[in-house]
């Protein structure tokens, strides 16, 4: 059985149990067991965490720093092995998602977190000069991550984006694997473990378990010990954390599910289906559309081009096989989701039942179902089917369309297709306010599967899309000031202040007040 990670060292799990990945392209098991940790484990790695804090304090943001930018070298020194094992792990390709998208991406980030560590400017350091008050986002405390399936490097508990921005802020990680794909967590950490050593910061500061107890899992996160939780996975799940959580007053992180609505406009469809469609099936089917931005849902003009629209979708959905999907659960979760919006007034419209029993699939699915029925019944219609689904809602009229949009849960995004003149101009005026309170990205004809690494990116929405409306997983270095706190520093001697907060902090990264003006460098706000 494979060894758990807690301070620095690899050793021997407290378990209760073990488990194993499965390659999704043949069904077939892992030759590795890895452990469902006890209560000690996670313990253990609890202790490690909270005092790696206390070092971490002591240490300058150039340690933090080169310890991301270490790390990400080392990721790329075994490139190879890790994507081997993502592939094997989730069944996604190695080229060019896994080797040319997804890890150069992974270490890009970390990258960026390093220069943000290294410049502050995160951290918002603000000076009252008249009265003497100064404040700075600050590190909060070792931070408990939760990664994804779909992503495992990206967004994996020990290297992507949350992992970043917690060590940016000079938190310690402590990394709960995927059961998916913890072979690719556990080289991950191996080499994390390797940058910590070469880059004199403490060895707890990067740590990995594989599995818990749901009841140790949310025991860890209500520990007195943990500064915050960043979690993407399912929505059932991330409830269960966030009610522990909340309990004690913890904050976490959520991103739990999305449907991303995409809505045509009947000028769009009239002028250029074609290429409508061509969009929309490319998007929705790309990795078995297991994307958290995925386009789940679209919503259609009931006209005759408005049905033409869909009987093109249908026609390439049954043409194209399905893709293999991350694990048993998502089938599982996936054919039970079809299988529910069916029972609660949508129609399949697909006819296409082959199915591959030698890996994970499902026979791409395209349901439909009208306004009305949408309306009457809100909850059921937006239930996430996470894979190679989708559902078209028809409506009969803008004010139809605006009341399907206001019957909507919170989105990560929405996007709006309009005629490229001025036909839709109307529509879109009166939709598109309804439709940016109900998501964190809004887009206008272009599909919303890819997430750039951008500082403007919101990777985020009301819920149920993320557990709050006013942050991003994406995006440094808003993402950083998740996992920060903000302290404030009143009439304190310039030799006990941090670093940012001193009178020679560079001038372009701290806001003073000046004479009744607040001032940045050159900069002037608008306020």
């Amino acid at each position: 059985m494979e060894k758990v990670l807690i301070d620095g060292k690899w050793i021997n799990s407290q378990s209760t149990g073990e488990f194993s990945a499965a390659n999704p392209n043949t069904r077939e098991p892992s030759s590795e067991g890895y452990p469902m940790s006890s209560w000690a484990d996670c313990d253990a790695a609890l202790e490690a965490a909270a005092n790696a804090f206390l070092e971490l304090r002591s240490l300058g943001s150039e340690s933090i720093a080169l310890f991301l930018e270490t790390f990400a070298t080392k990721i790329e020194e075994v490139s190879t092995e890790l994507v081997d094992m993502a592939h094997f792990e989730t069944g996604l390709p190695k080229s060019p998602r896994l080797a040319d998208v997804e890890l150069p991406r992974t270490t890009n980030q970390l990258r960026l977190a390093a220069d943000a560590a290294r410049n502050g400017s995160w951290a918002l350091p603000t000076i009252d000069t008249q009265l003497n008050i100064r404040s700075v986002y600050a590190p909060l405390g070792p931070v408990v991550i939760f990664g994804p399936n779909n992503f495992p490097f990206a967004f994996g508990s020990v290297s992507g984006g949350d992992f970043a921005a917690a060590i940016a802020a000079g938190n310690p990680v402590i990394g709960k694997a995927n059961s998916s794909h913890p072979g690719t967590t556990r080289i991950l950490a191996e080499q994390a473990i390797k940058a910590a050593e070469l880059s004199n910061v403490p060895s707890a500061i990067v740590q990995l378990i594989y599995r818990t107890s749901h009841s140790d899992g949310e025991r860890m996160v209500s520990d007195p010990r943990v500064g915050a939780i960043g979690y993407t996975g399912s929505r059932t799940a991330g409830l269960k954390l966030k009610t522990a959580a909340d309990a004690v007053g913890k904050p976490i992180y959520l991103e739990l599910s999305s449907v991303n609505p995409v809505i045509i406009l009947p000028g769009a469809n009239e002028e250029r289906m074609e290429s409508l469609v061509e969009d929309y099936v490319t998007s929705s089917l790309m990795g078995a559309g297991q994307f958290c931005t995925n386009p789940g849902i679209v919503l259609i003009p009931e006209s005759e081009t408005g049905r033409s629209f869909i009987a093109a979708v249908q026609e390439k959905f049954d043409a194209s096989p399905g893709g293999t999907l991350l694990s048993a659960a998502v089938e599982k979760s996936l054919l039970q989701s079809i299988a529910f919006l069916e029972s609660n007034g949508a129609t399949r419209l697909t006819t296409n039942s082959k199915t591959d029993d030698s890996r994970f699939c499902c026979p791409n699915a395209l349901l439909t179902t009208t306004g009305e029925n949408f309306i009457n019944n809100p909850e059921a219609m937006q239930t996430e089917a996470f894979g190679n689904a989708s559902l078209f809602v028809t409506y009969q009229s803008i004010d139809q369309l605006v009341e399907i949009i206001d019957a909507m849960e919170g989105n990560l995004t929405g996007c709006i297709y309009s005629h490229t003149g001025d036909l839709d101009d109307s529509s879109y005026r009166r939709i598109a306010p309804h439709l940016a309170q109900k998501v964190g990205r809004l887009l206008n004809d272009k599909m919303p599967t890819g997430v750039a690494v951008s500082s403007a990116m919101n990777h985020g929405g009301p819920y149920p899309a993320t557990g709050h409306p006013g942050h991003t997983a994406v995006g440094i270095p808003g993402t950083i000031r998740r996992f920060a706190m903000l302290q404030c520093y009143d009439n304190v001697r310039q030799g006990r202040l941090p670093r940012l907060l001193g009178d020679g902090c560079p001038s372009e990264n701290t806001w003073r007040l000046v004479d009744g003006r607040w001032t940045n460098g050159d900069v002037q706000p608008s306020v």
